[in-house]
C-alpha cells in the first residue's frame, strides 16, 4: 500500500543545469577566479550530490580558500536566480502534482543547499502542493538520512519514494520502502522496483494503485 510519495527535486521534478551554470560563472568572475567557463554539461554531471561535493568536482585544482569561498558563493547565488530565472519543469509535473496532491501527502528530500527547495516552490508556486521537505543543506545528513527523517517527521506507514538517480535508490533501500525510477533524469536505476519514461505515466499508475488499495 502506498500512503506518501517523497520525491527527488533535480532530475525528477525539474532542471536547472543552465541556471546555475550562469550562477557559477557569476561568482568566478566576481573574484577573479581563473578557470574556464561552466556549462550546462558541467552542472548536469555532477547533479544531485551534495553542494560541496560538486563544487569539488567541478573546480578540480583550485586551492582550499578557493573552494571553500565557490561553496559558500555559489550555493547563495543558485538560490538567488533560480528564484529570479526559474528552471524548467518537466512535462506533466505541474498537472501531475495538482491530481496526486489532492489523494496523497507529498514530500521533497533534495542533496541541496539550504533555500533551494523554497525557490523551487515559490517560483513553481508549489508551495500547497508539498507536506514538508528536507535536504543536505538543513542538516548535512545523507539522503538516506534525511528520507528516514521525513518518514519519522511526518509517522509515513507505506512511502514510496520517486528519483532519477542511483543515490535516490539507494536511499529508498536505505529506508527499506520501495523506489520509482524515472528514466528524463540525470542516472540509470536498473534494480529499481519501478520504471517511468513520463510524469503523466508516473500519476496515473500512482493513481490507479492508490484507488485499488
Amino acid at each position: 500500500m502506498i500512503d506518501s510519495v517523497v520525491f527527488d527535486l533535480d532530475g525528477t521534478l525539474w532542471d536547472t543545469c543552465a541556471t546555475c551554470a550562469i550562477g557559477w560563472n557569476t561568482v568566478l568572475r566576481r573574484h577573479g577566479i581563473a578557470f574556464r567557463e561552466i556549462t550546462e554539461a558541467d552542472i548536469r554531471a555532477i547533479a544531485g550530490r551534495p553542494h560541496d561535493e560538486c563544487i569539488r568536482q567541478v573546480f578540480v585544482g583550485l586551492p582550499e580558500p578557493q573552494l571553500a569561498l565557490l561553496t559558500a558563493e555559489t550555493a547563495a547565488e543558485d538560490v538567488r536566480l533560480i528564484a529570479q530565472l526559474g528552471g524548467a519543469l518537466y512535462p506533466g509535473v505541474e498537472d501531475g502534482l495538482a491530481r496526486l496532491s489532492g489523494c496523497l501527502p507529498l514530500f521533497i528530500v533534495s542533496n541541496c543547499q539550504s533555500g533551494y527547495i523554497e525557490a523551487f516552490l515559490g517560483r513553481n508556486g508549489l508551495r500547497t502542493r508539498f507536506v514538508d521537505f528536507e535536504c543536505w543543506g538543513n542538516t548535512g545528513l545523507s539522503k538516506g538520512g534525511n528520507l528516514a527523517r521525513i518518514i519519522e517527521r511526518n509517522r509515513l506507514r507505506a512511502p514510496i519514494m520517486v528519483g532519477d538517480a542511483p543515490g535516490d535508490q539507494a536511499a529508498a533501500r536505505e529506508c527499506a520502502i520501495p523506489f520509482a525510477h524515472v528514466t528524463w533524469g540525470f542516472g540509470a536505476c536498473p534494480g529499481a522496483d519501478h520504471h517511468f519514461s513520463s510524469f503523466r505515466t508516473l500519476t496515473t499508475w500512482l493513481l490507479a494503485h492508490d484507488r485499488l488499495e
